[in-house]
C-alpha cells in the first residue's frame, strides 16, 4: 500500500514460476491499519443497508471479508466454484495465476450464500457477484461504496484521512492477521491465502513474536470469526 512506510525485500522461489528466482517487494503492513472485527462488521452492515448501487457488493466484500479473498478473486468466482453440503458446511475453490486452492465456509456463511444464489437467481455457470447486466462486479460500484461507508463508519480521528483512501484489500488483510492472532498453523493460513508462510511472517511481523510460541491447527471454518451478514 502507498502509505505504508515499512517494506521488507524477500528473494525467494514463487510457487507460481518454479524455475525462476524472484525478487518480491513486500509491503510490511502497519498494526495500526488492521480493522477491528467490529470494524469490519459495521462497515459490512452499513453497505448491506445501502439501496443504490449493485447488490452484489455487500456479499462481494463479505465473501472477500470472510474467506481472506483477494478481490479479483472474489470477482472471478462462478456459481459452480462454490459447494455447499447438506449438513451447512460449504467450501470456495478460488484461482489465481491459474492455480487453484479450497477455502472452507462456516456454515452459518454457506448458508448466507445459499440465499443469496437463491435470492439472485443466479446459475452454476453465473458469476457468483455480477455486476451489470452479468458482467464482472466493477471496481468503481464497489469501491465507491466502500468509501462511503469508511467515511460513515470509522472514527474520525487522525487516522480516518489515511484511511478513506484503504483498497477493500484490507479486509483480506485483517482477516488473515484476526487468524494468525487466534493461533491458527502458519502454513494452514499460508495455504488458504494462496502465498507463502514466509510472505505472512515478512507482510504481518507483530504476529510472529517469540513469545507467540504454540499454534492452533483449527482450519477457519471451525473458528468463529464474523457473525454472519444477511441478505436484504
Amino acid at each position: 500500500m502507498d502509505h505504508c512506510p515499512c517494506q521488507a525485500v524477500l528473494v525467494r522461489r514463487i510457487p507460481y514460476f518454479p524455475e525462476e528466482f524472484t525478487t518480491v517487494l513486500i509491503d510490511a503492513l502497519d498494526e495500526e491499519w488492521i480493522l477491528s472485527e467490529r470494524q469490519v462488521l459495521s462497515l459490512l452492515d452499513w453497505i448491506r443497508q445501502q439501496t443504490g448501487g449493485s447488490r452484489s457488493v455487500h456479499p462481494f466484500l463479505a465473501a472477500v471479508a470472510e474467506g481472506a479473498l483477494r478481490p479479483s478473486e472474489a470477482r472471478a468466482l462462478r456459481v459452480r466454484d462454490v459447494v455447499l453440503r447438506s449438513g451447512g458446511s460449504g467450501e470456495l475453490t478460488v484461482r489465481h495465476r491459474g492455480r487453484a486452492r479450497v477455502v472452507p465456509l462456516r456454515p452459518q456463511f454457506a448458508a448466507f450464500l445459499r440465499e443469496w444464489i437463491d435470492v439472485a437467481g443466479l446459475q452454476k455457470g453465473d458469476l457468483l457477484f455480477p455486476g451489470t447486466r452479468g458482467a464482472r462486479l466493477s471496481i468503481a460500484a464497489y469501491e465507491r461504496l466502500w468509501e462511503q461507508a469508511q467515511e460513515a463508519v470509522l472514527p474520525h480521528d487522525e487516522l480516518l484521512s489515511w484511511r478513506l483512501g484503504e483498497p477493500v484489500d484490507i479486509l483480506r488483510d485483517s482477516t488473515l492477521v484476526r487468524w494468525l492472532r487466534l493461533g491458527l498453523d502458519v502454513a494452514t493460513v499460508a495455504e488458504l491465502a494462496g502465498v507463502d508462510p514466509a510472505w505472512l511472517v515478512l507482510r504481518y511481523p507483530y504476529c510472529f513474536r517469540l513469545e507467540a510460541d504454540e499454534t492452533d491447527t483449527r482450519r477457519p471454518s471451525q473458528v468463529t470469526l464474523l457473525p454472519e451478514p444477511t441478505t436484504r
